[in-house]
């Protein structure tokens, strides 16, 4: 259980970078991390692929949207 929460922990902190991102080549840095570890995190069944797969499409979206 400890495991599991300092993960989605380190997860949403993870994710929130990404949104903090005002420049758009610091955010692709911070989205390629993200996503190295949601598909680790996918891979261990702490969260299922599709969840995994959901939040990455959703960030690369606001990634592109940067200008």
């Amino acid at each position: 259980r400890t495991r599991n929460r300092a993960y989605m922990s380190k997860m949403k902190t993870a994710i929130k970078k990404v949104r903090a991102s005002k420049a758009k080549d610091s955010a692709e840095a911070e989205f390629r991390k993200v996503v190295k570890l949601l598909d680790q995190l996918a891979a261990k069944g702490m969260i299922h692929k599709n969840n995994a797969a959901n939040k990455k499409s959703s960030l690369r979206k606001f990634v592109t949207s940067i200008k």
